[in-house]
């Protein structure tokens, strides 16, 4: 990981020693022998940090090496710094000459001391002689074809390998004619898959029809009552403001009486996930009233004793081992390409198989790992490692497997894992929001392909190695995924190898001071409080609400990432961005969620940023934020007209934008935008502008909902110029289906309430593969006819609550996969042919996809 860091270090040594001509030659000289110096170091890395497993030596050397490269970019951005306006390298050097208060000749010449102790620790480890100049090749093409390939519709699945008795066994104690609220308890060790069989048991489909409402919370090692009382009442009234206003002013003891009340005439369903004290279900089950009306809670566990506690009457599971038929099973589920097995690896890999003990995680990441090596002689040496500190008859250890995949990772993929330890346990993240923070942090290079694109490589690249877990897909994306608790810890325990993070410890009330990088989980308001002020912080990520916005001091000023979660209060007043934001002239992303009316116009100082999330309530953008001329990512609430953003030419994905603001937007300049989502549309309003939007990919569109759901759409005639469309959603009445461009591959149409068959009209896109359509058609009759929807995969049918007939001819949906019907009480039969086709795909929450 090392490597990547010199690797910037010496790409700014050397803008700076090409754009500045008229330094002084020996300023010139010394920087010039740093950077190829730096330049002979970066050889050696890539094979070093394979090294430094189990050597202390190599590894402080390491970081050693860490060190000098920040501290490298830390000066030359702390003079582009100090002269104000001057954020990027060209003018380094004339900061240097200004400011008398800095000796830069004296800080080169203090690291190329450094260097040189360092060169010859090199010599003294031998690492010299270790050079492997082809670790890490081939990386972007493999990710490359990795995220053309993969799809993850049935993702998960495979951990219920030689399970689904258990599945039925459990679906018939939830459904069972008992009245009385009882848990049900599954525990077993890390690893067996707890969290999983219960999500599988909470999408099932006749649980989800039996559960009106349902919840589900995770409990982390150090949990707070109060965040898990919260997260249970968002998740059945959803996250308006009135809701999210009331839960910030109650107590915990009102919280419990607010849930209790909420869910006394309901049957419902709660999992609490990954509860590892007693404690805690004695907290929360006074939040739980028994009405007698068959109300369900799942709790997973790795303590049997928590699990059996739980409910004295309830029902308890231990999840088994996998038996070693299904072991095997599994792992030729996982593997990239079993037909590439000889008869050799496999039983090199039975062998590695049969010593994990059944667990599924151990098995699923030893097989991702195997499916990126493709010699016998390389899956040898995986065995090899595995068996050094192994006795003969004795299982391998889950954390050896772990600790293998991890170190297979190329510098980037490590990066990119080691970066979910920063995120708390447990915790959902979304794909979009990790890719926009490994762009800011540096880790996705700059070439050819889209930066968005080489980072979702990436995260499938890890979800393939099975080292992050998948939570939610839509359209063929991930779109939320997470690490497994083992795999979060390594994360961590790896990252503090390196100095990668600090996670603060109000305990102690410290962290460390090597870190660039700062997480505050909880107790942030007295994270400011520390001395700071020798290091220079790239990221400040607060998960803690509670705190309020902090003072952008000299501290600050090297920041990347500045990602703040900001206390929602009883006060009325909103948040007040202060100026001093605009002097982060570093910052690429910016993520800010609260109270917050507006943004200070000194925001368009920020040059750098790629990524501006603003959550929580509707602000003021000012004219300035058109001077931000590389951002990307522009996901707010906004309050004001939006005319200044036509300046936003880097832009390419807008959220939360609404029609009275986008009419006065001309989108001939936004050349690179590829999603659009827009909300609060008229029949007024005209969209045909966003036919101006060449590049466009993905569009949301959301109508003005009245009382009454009259408001339909304006006229849509529009999108069949958009030729690069590949995914529509439309959410109100729709009076006629315009014609659509053949681009199309996915659209969803929501209470577009047709009164004419859209099934002529769709069937016709020749590129059509997923169709979702809820409320969108009043009809009786949908008729599908010979060589229509050609390349259909996926049809969801959801609350056609008129719909009694489904006319399929022969040759209609020859390729369809998966189909899913829900509230459709009308229709008594489905077509022949459709009755072989599995039912794969659940109810899909669409407003998580909004």
């Amino acid at each position: 990981m090392a490597e990547a860091f010199v690797s910037f270090a010496v790409q700014k040594l050397g803008d700076l020693l090409i754009q500045q001509v008229s330094l002084r030659k020996n300023l010139r000289e010394e920087v010039t022998w740093l950077r190829n110096e730096l330049l002979l170091m970066q050889s050696f890395l890539k094979d070093a940090e394979q090294k430094r497993s189990g050597d202390e030596r190599v590894e402080q050397w390491v970081l050693e090496i860490n060190s000098i490269a920040y501290d490298v970019v830390a000066i030359l951005k702390t003079y582009s710094i100090e002269d104000g306006k001057c954020a990027s390298c060209l003018k380094v050097c004339a900061c240097i000459c200004r400011k008398k208060s800095y000796n830069v000749a004296k800080e080169i010449q203090s690291l190329k001391q450094r260097v040189m102790d360092i060169s010859v620790k090199r010599e003294t480890y031998d690492i010299t002689n270790t050079i492997n100049y082809n670790a890490g090749k081939g990386t972007s093409n493999k990710v490359r074809t990795l995220r053309r390939t993969t799809s993850y519709v049935d993702d998960q699945d495979y951990i219920f390998v030689g399970l689904q008795d258990v599945v039925q066994t459990l679906v018939y104690e939830l459904l069972k004619a008992e009245p009385r609220r009882s848990v049900l308890s599954i525990y077993g060790m890390g690893g067996l898959g707890k969290t999983t069989l219960a999500r599988k048991l909470y999408i099932n489909p006749n649980i989800a029809s039996s559960f009106p409402t349902c919840a589900w919370i995770c409990v982390s090692q150090e949990y707070n009552t109060m965040d898990l009382l919260s997260t249970i009442i968002k998740s059945i009234q959803g996250r308006t403001k009135v809701t999210l206003d009331l839960l910030e002013s109650m107590p915990e003891g009102d919280l419990e009486i607010y849930l209790r009340d909420l869910l006394t005439e309901r049957k419902y369903l709660v999992v609490v996930d990954d509860v590892r004290q007693k404690e805690v279900w004695e907290r929360l089950k006074r939040a739980f009233p028994d009405s007698k009306n068959g109300s369900r809670v799942i709790i997973t566990t790795p303590k049997k004793d928590v699990a059996e506690r739980a409910d004295n009457r309830g029902f308890v599971h231990e999840l088994r081992f996998l038996t070693q038929e299904e072991s095997w099973d599994l792992f030729r589920r996982k593997l990239l390409d079993v037909q590439a097995m000889t008869f050799t690896m496999e039983r090199v890999a039975k062998n590695m198989v049969g010593k994990c003990r059944g667990l599924p995680l151990a098995i699923v990441v030893l097989s991702g790992l195997l499916s990126h090596k493709k010699r016998l002689d390389e899956w040898q040496k995986v065995k090899d490692h595995l068996w050094k500190n192994n006795v003969e008859d004795e299982y391998i250890e889950i954390s050896n497997i772990l600790s293998l995949s991890y170190n297979d990772l190329s510098t980037a993929l490590k990066q990119c894992f080691l970066y979910f330890g920063i995120f708390p346990e447990d915790q959902v993240v979304k794909a979009e929001n990790i890719i926009r923070l490994w762009m800011a942090e540096g880790f996705i290079p700059r070439g050819e392909e889209r930066m968005e694109d080489v980072a979702e490589g990436y995260l499938n690249e890890l979800i393939r190695r099975s080292l992050i877990l998948v939570v939610h897909t839509f359209w063929e994306r991930v779109t939320a995924c997470r690490v497994h608790d083992l795999l979060h810890d390594l994360a961590i325990q790896e990252a503090l190898k390196v100095n990668f993070f600090g996670i603060y410890d109000p305990k102690r009330h410290s962290i460390s001071s090597l870190c660039i990088r700062h997480v505050i989980h909880s107790q942030g308001e007295r994270y400011p409080s520390l001395d700071l002020s020798n290091l220079k912080l790239r990221s400040i990520m607060f998960f803690d609400r509670k705190i309020s916005l902090i003072n952008f001091s000299s501290v600050f000023q090297h920041l990347y990432v500045l990602y703040l979660e900001m206390c929602v209060d009883k006060n009325p007043h909103p948040h007040l961005v202060p100026d001093a934001i605009g002097s982060l002239y570093h910052l690429k992303f910016l993520r800010l969620r609260g109270r917050i009316h507006d943004l200070p116009t000194s925001i368009g100082n920020l040059k750098n940023l790629q990524t501006l999330v603003v959550n929580g309530y509707s602000c003021k953008l000012p004219q300035e934020t058109a001077d931000l001329i590389n951002l990307r990512h522009l996901d707010a609430r906004y309050s004001e007209s939006l005319k200044h953003l036509s300046k936003l030419t880097s832009l390419q994905v807008l959220k939360g934008v609404y029609c009275d603001q986008w009419k006065d937007v001309d989108p001939v300049d936004l050349v690179n935008l590829r999603e659009l989502t827009m909300c609060s549309i008229w029949n007024s309003y005209s969209l045909k502008n966003i036919s101006s939007l060449k590049n466009l990919s993905t569009l949301r569109l959301f109508c003005e909902r009245d009382e009454l759901y009259t408001s339909p759409f304006p006229s849509l005639e529009f999108l069949y110029s958009c030729e690069k469309l590949q995914k529509l959603w439309l959410k109100g009445r729709v009076e006629k289906l315009p014609l659509f461009p053949n681009s199309i591959t996915m659209m969803v149409l929501w209470q577009s309430r047709l009164m004419e068959d859209p099934m002529p009209i769709l069937g016709k896109l020749p590129n059509l593969k997923d169709l979702i359509l809820q409320e969108a058609y009043k009809g009786k009759e949908i008729m599908c006819s010979d060589n229509t929807f050609s390349q259909l995969e996926s049809l969801r049918l959801y609350d056609l609550s008129n719909l009694e007939r489904w006319h399929l001819d022969t040759s209609a949906m020859s390729l369809i996969k998966g189909l899913h019907i829900h509230a459709c009480p009308e229709l008594k039969e489905i077509p022949k042919r459709m009755k072989d086709v599995e039912e794969k795909l659940n109810m899909v929450e669409l407003y998580k996809h909004m």
